[in-house]
């Protein structure tokens, strides 16, 4: 089964607050999204591992560490998931992105596919996939198999709320997915929406609503 990781770093809690606010305008949720989103980068990240370089500081030469040689690769899932790509990249700032393009048909809340464009060698990438709302889990989940059928096999889902019912559909369908997430909200509305959540994100984070 895949870990569900619950970062609730004090300065994680208190943007997602901000951003959960209604009267919290587009220009400061898109800036508390990628705040936060590099935040929650460093527990994505925390377990890269490190090896061994020899270097030579302005006073001597010394052993340090540095990342390994692993991979990275940030996919958000369109287009809300683009919001968290920055912070990510500012972390890691020779990460290649990709794009998965998926809509929720209005009337079945299942995901359709659109678009998908990834790096050539995303099969060989520690590749984090991104997506600020972990609602029904379809979106996720089919974000995931597009991957998985490119030949990844270490991929970690990065979101910023979820719910029970989206967290247990990803960890069904795709036990070796760890799931990273800063809140676990209530449940889903009768139209497929968080409780309490925070709204659309993908209109709050480019104001079309």
């Amino acid at each position: 089964m895949s870990l569900l990781h619950v970062i609730n770093h004090p300065m994680v809690q208190h943007k997602l607050t901000i951003m959960r606010d209604k009267n919290t305008g587009s220009k400061d949720f898109r800036e508390l999204l990628n705040e936060i989103s590099l935040l929650m980068g460093y527990e994505v990240t925390r377990d890269i591992p490190l090896e061994d370089v020899e270097i030579e500081t302005p006073i001597c030469k010394m052993t340090a560490r540095e990342v390994s040689g692993r991979k990275l690769a940030i996919v958000p899932i369109l287009r809300a998931g683009l919001g968290m790509v920055e912070g990510l990249h500012t972390l890691v700032p020779v990460a290649k992105v990709g794009h998965i393009g998926l809509y929720r048909n209005e009337e079945t809340h299942e995901p359709v596919e659109y678009y998908c464009k990834l790096p050539e060698d995303i099969q060989d990438r520690l590749v984090i996939v991104t997506d600020p709302m972990l609602a029904t889990g379809g979106s996720a989940c089919d974000a995931i198999s597009m991957l998985k059928k490119k030949g990844c096999r270490n991929i970690r889902l990065m979101c910023l709320v979820s719910v029970p019912e989206g967290i247990k559909k990803v960890q069904n369908e795709h036990p070796d997915v760890d799931i990273y997430t800063a809140a676990v909200d209530d449940c889903l509305n009768e139209n497929a929406y968080i409780v309490p959540g925070l709204g659309d994100a993908g209109d709050r984070i480019f104001g079309t609503k």
